[in-house]
């Protein structure tokens, strides 16, 4: 194993204390473990919380500041942070118009969320959470019961944030992030595995000419290994099935091409002309689209593709200004 680490035990935080340094102005770490909240604390309006295993860069972390995220907390890799460190997120940014936790569906991210949220009810905190499910790859796996929260959680953040940004109140905030989740789906592949610090070898293998169809975004395995064709046919393989899931046809879209953290954007805009043209061949139309890294799975080389269905509330909603170190709008 070759990573630009200092020591296996030290990542999490390291990389944590990285991020904060770079944004000092947005960003500010407590003190009770690797949880990231606003330099300037929202008053008066909702909050949002989300989190979940490192390894996933620029998520969570890097997605939090004005227009979208409150806190985010981090786990070690590719596990969920333990409750104790989400309440205490919970905590530090709770307002009075209550706090809205977005949890990707995963078992020990629901799991932790839960018991952190009813920790937080016990100090008489008004919190509520969503579940987000996009991914349609799988139906249940060893990580899941029900479809994988992926990349889509991304626009939930943006979506949910702008919504919380308005004065909404934790109940509308939370109907609009249920909305998104309605209507987001994703699929993935990859081409490479990525090796978990603390593992030392690669999740799985794939030989030379393979390319392995609906991973996860933990390292796993997808639902099947085929050989490796073009970045045309791939593409194709991901949209139909996403398109095949919810109607699509003469709506707007927001289209994510998503890397996994070793795809070159070379390759992601490979992807991208495709995706675009067979779109429009489908009769959906694109709205906007967002190329690059936004939720990985460390350095995993492949792709994943998010589509996200649009009325005129998502679309103003999306539209709002954002600043995070990850994304601005």
């Amino acid at each position: 194993m070759k990573k630009l680490i200092n020591s296996v035990d030290a990542v999490e935080e390291q990389m944590i204390l990285g991020l904060v340094k770079s944004a000092p102005d947005k960003l500010c770490k407590l003190d009770c473990g690797n949880v990231v909240v606003r330099a300037d604390k929202k008053s008066g309006k909702v909050a949002l919380v989300s989190g979940g295993g490192s390894g996933h860069e620029p998520a969570h972390g890097g997605f939090v500041g004005k227009g979208m995220l409150d806190c985010a907390v981090a786990g070690a890799v590719f596990t969920s942070p333990t409750p104790d460190k989400i309440f205490e997120g919970i905590k530090a940014v709770a307002t009075d118009a209550g706090v809205l936790c977005i949890v990707k569906n995963y078992t020990g991210d629901v799991l932790n969320f839960e018991m952190a949220i009813d920790m937080a009810a016990d100090e008489d905190i008004k919190v509520d959470h969503v579940v987000v499910n996009d991914d349609v790859a799988v139906q249940d796996s060893l990580y899941t019961t029900g479809r994988r929260g992926v990349a889509g959680t991304i626009l939930v953040h943006k979506i949910a944030g702008a919504k919380a940004e308005t004065g909404a109140s934790l109940e509308d905030v939370k109907a609009v992030a249920e909305k998104v989740i309605a209507n987001v789906r994703t699929m993935g592949m990859a081409i490479s595995p990525c090796t978990v610090p603390a593992a030392g070898k690669p999740g799985f293998e794939l030989g030379d000419d393979e390319v392995e169809i609906g991973i996860g975004i933990h390292g796993e395995p997808g639902t099947h290994r085929e050989k490796i064709a073009s970045a045309d046919e791939i593409a194709k393989t991901l949209l139909d099935k996403i398109l095949a899931d919810i109607d699509y046809n003469g709506r707007e879209v927001v289209v994510m091409v998503n890397g996994m953290g070793a795809t070159p954007l070379m390759e992601l805009y490979i992807i991208n002309n495709f995706v675009q043209d067979y779109l429009a061949a489908a009769g959906v139309k694109v709205y906007d689209t967002m190329v690059g890294n936004f939720m990985t799975s460390i350095e995993m080389a492949g792709f994943s593709l998010t589509l996200l269905r649009l009325d005129d509330e998502l679309k103003q909603l999306y539209d709002a200004p954002a600043d995070t170190p990850a994304l601005k709008r």
